[in-house]
């Protein structure tokens, strides 16, 4: 064959070879999952099955605070087909909640109803249809007490609970209190109560063990406290209790309650079979936690030229019937009360108090989201009394590397609070709309609408936000991973929990960067694995990608040591890329599948990151490990005459230390994003007196599609984080912290109305008089 013909051969299978694949750290691996997601063969809990299965039902409290005067079983237990019927008479065990580690919230109520749908009973029945008719079959006689319903009344009503209303108080003291700037301002806010809404609600099946324990499998986002919780609650060792994470259906928030698994195991031990509970809707807008209803009051001082001299703050947190993460919650609350800015002196008083209203809890960005939408409205307060451009306000005060919290502790991590805020300053603004037919879907309420375009108004605003990552105040937070090499393929065994968060693509995106081998899988989690902990603040990018690495680096050197000692050279002048081992001279090329050569290599490594302490009795302390930021500059557009508003584009920059998967990091913003605009316009979970009100996702206004802006990510700012592992951060709680604060900033330009709660009402965006 000619030189020619040999080329062009050569030439025509190169253009006819697949593209090759994404590869490593930095790429737009596609997560392994998403095949099967989008074809529907995806496990979900709710589709599991098990040989004699039997049914679950709950029966919940139809009141918010009522006391127990009977419970009778005999109806249900009489029924054909019933084959268990439990109340609080049937747990063996202490209740041992499972984020926050006392015994707060029993598995049923027994003595007294605390909130709506509270669990009274449990039933087990062959058939589900048969499950739910014995669960409405069991008779309680209520003695119905009035509800506390209002926080700011907790402190003087009588205990709802063993351990009293107030869960935690927090006085901060930050600076001289005699401090005064020339201008003051003032403002009340509240901000309402959002439910995460998984995509999927609650399912589960619990299978009873020959050693008389259980296997639960559920959706867990942290399957270690949930295994500790259920085996203080059957009275078992927690050796005996399995928690198998199936397929999580997506989690913005603690994923399971314990309300649902807890008498799911206990069925499954009473019967001896089998046991599955599918909520419905309605049970899981019940049972699970949501974001902390906050009151929040605010007095900031500044100077004539608009920088920040002293703030003050009250804020209370509605905890609703039990603590779960209020305590945390309120941490972070109080710590950013002033935002990402500069501030020299600070007094803030902060409060988590029990309320007869449903349970509040972990949910993406909680503290740091309600006190957002308070000082940034305060921030947007002051620029409009000193004449000043709000951006320019915010940039005066910009917080950056080596400031000062109000908590006192120094910010270590890179905070380029004003880059971030600049480029979102800077980037165009989008078109006004035509005034033409086609495109009168642009106007807020859509094509049909009942509004006129002349009552249209545009604005623009702001929004800065932080969070913190990780646990904070002394929280241990650590993590566990082994990484196996055998036959060119690499196993990832991690309890890290895949929430949506795309941690399973991260780990094989590690493990290709770190050993050059391109078949990575990630076992599935159980608790026979090490505990990783739970899946939010960014702690599985963070402590269980660390872990990932450090077993990974461990590996490595066991393929490269034996090389390095034949060549005698270190492992360190040795490098992989693209599956080949080369040696800083050249000497040395061959294939990390050569270098394998039929071993079977593995190591274990775990991830600790530096200590942090909790606030001490003024709120001083350095509570955490690290802080990621977010600017958002947000326009909208308002019709001044029935409140409606449309927001036509948000744009972002970020502060993400490095970007791991430019694909998944793009997605997670945007879910942010989204998230944070259904907080500012129409998620409210309305309990008047207690009582859930439409808990279904059609009295429930999630956004659409149709509801999304246009989100523009106008900047990532990739400072490493030097003590964090790859240098990376957070990337989805800061934009949900952020953008709701940033929407109703844009509806404050717009109309001139104060706009001081979430979500905006209709007619705090109608302007009565034109202008």
């Amino acid at each position: 064959m000619s030189n020619e013909a040999a080329t062009a051969q050569a030439t025509q299978a190169a253009e006819a070879a697949p593209e090759p694949l994404p590869h490593g750290i930095g790429a737009s691996l596609p997560p392994a999952d998403a095949r099967a997601k989008t074809e529907g063969t995806f496990p979900y809990a709710a589709d599991l099955w098990a040989e004699g299965l039997l049914w679950a039902a709950v029966l919940r409290s139809p009141h918010p605070h009522a006391r127990i005067l009977s419970i009778d079983t005999t109806h249900a237990r009489e029924m054909p087909g019933v084959r268990a019927v439990v109340t609080h008479e049937d747990i063996p065990g202490r209740p041992l909640h499972g984020r926050g580690g006392t015994a707060d919230r029993p598995v049923f109520a027994s003595e007294v109803v605390r909130h709506h749908g509270e669990p009274i009973a449990a039933v087990a029945a062959d058939h589900p249809d048969t499950a739910r008719m014995a669960a409405a079959a069991v008779i309680v006689e209520y003695e119905v007490l009035d509800p506390v319903t209002d926080p700011e009344q907790a402190f003087e009503a009588e205990p709802l609970h063993p351990d009293g209303n107030l869960i935690r108080h927090i006085p901060l003291r930050h600076g001289d209190p005699e401090a005064a700037g020339e201008i003051v301002v003032e403002g009340l806010y509240r901000i309402g109560r959002q439910d995460p809404a998984p995509i999927g609600a609650e399912a589960g099946l619990a299978v009873p063990r020959p050693d008389g324990g259980v296997e639960l499998y559920l959706a867990s986002t942290d399957p270690h406290a949930d295994r500790d919780a259920a085996a203080a609650a059957f009275g078992l060792e927690p050796e005996r209790v399995k928690v198998v994470v199936t397929g999580v259906p997506g989690a913005t928030a603690d994923r399971e309650d314990q309300g649902f698994q807890l008498p799911l195991g206990l069925l499954a031990l009473r019967t001896g079979c089998p046991v599955k509970l599918t909520a419905t809707r309605e049970e899981s807008f019940l049972g699970h936690v949501h974001r902390h209803p906050t009151l929040l009051r605010y007095r900031h001082h500044a100077d004539g030229e608009g920088r920040l001299v002293k703030v003050e703050a009250q804020i209370l947190l509605d905890a609703g019937a039990y603590a779960d993460t209020s305590s945390e919650a309120l941490a972070a609350a109080v710590a950013f009360a002033c935002g990402p800015y500069v501030v020299p002196n600070a007094f803030i008083e902060g409060w988590a108090v029990r309320t007869n209203n449903p349970p509040s809890g972990h949910v993406r960005g909680e503290g740091a989201m309600q006190v957002c939408a308070a000082y940034e409205a305060q921030m947007d307060k002051i620029a409009k009394k000193l004449g000043i451009d709000p951006a320019e306000v915010r940039l005066r005060n910009a917080l950056a590397t080596g400031d000062v919290l109000p908590t006192g502790q120094t910010v270590t991590c890179p905070a380029p609070v004003a880059e971030l805020l600049q480029a979102v300053r800077d980037f165009p603004l989008p078109p006004l709309p035509k005034d033409t037919p086609e495109d009168e879907w642009l106007l807020p309420g859509g094509p049909e609408g009942a509004g006129e375009p002349g009552a249209v108004r545009r604005g623009v605003g702001y929004g800065v936000g932080m969070v913190h990552m990780l646990g904070a105040e002394g929280a241990d937070e650590v993590s566990t991973a082994t990484v196996k090499v055998h036959d060119g393929v690499a196993t990832v065994l991690c309890a890290a929990v895949e929430t949506g968060q795309g941690f399973t693509t991260l780990a094989r995106q590690i493990v290709q960067e770190t050993l050059g081998i391109d078949e990575v899988h990630v076992a599935p989690v159980d608790t026979d694995q090490p505990p990783a902990g739970a899946g939010c603040r960014g702690r599985h990018t963070w402590v269980s990608g660390g872990a990932v690495e450090r077993a990974a680096k461990m590996v490595r050197t066991q393929l490269l040591q034996p090389l390095a000692h034949k060549f005698g050279m270190s492992t360190e002048l040795l490098q992989i890329t693209d599956g080949k081992i080369t040696s800083y001279d050249g000497v040395l090329s061959t294939t990390v599948t050569e270098a394998l050569d039929g071993k079977e290599l593995w190591a274990t490594a775990q991830c600790r990151p530096h200590p942090t302490e909790p606030l001490n009795e003024t709120g001083q302390g350095d509570a955490f490990v690290g802080m990621a930021f977010c600017a958002i500059r947000a326009v909208v557009d308002v019709d001044i005459e029935i409140g409606s508003v449309r927001v036509v584009e948000l744009a972002v920059a970020q502060d993400v230390g490095r970007v791991l998967n430019p694909t998944q990091l793009a997605a997670r913003i945007e879910a942010g994003v989204t998230q944070g605009v259904g907080i500012a316009l129409t998620e409210n979970l309305r309990t008047p007196r207690g009582i859930v009100r439409h808990p279904d996702l059609t009295g429930y206004a999630l956004p659409t599609a149709l509801d999304a802006p246009d989100i523009r990510i106008v900047r990532l700012v990739e400072e490493r984080d030097v003590v964090a592992p790859f240098g990376a951060k957070a990337v989805s709680a800061v934009p949900v912290v952020t953008s709701p604060a940033a929407v109703a900033s844009a509806v404050r330009a717009a109309t001139g109305r104060p706009v001081n709660r979430l979500p905006i009402r209709p007619q705090a965006a109608v302007v009565t008089e034109r202008v």
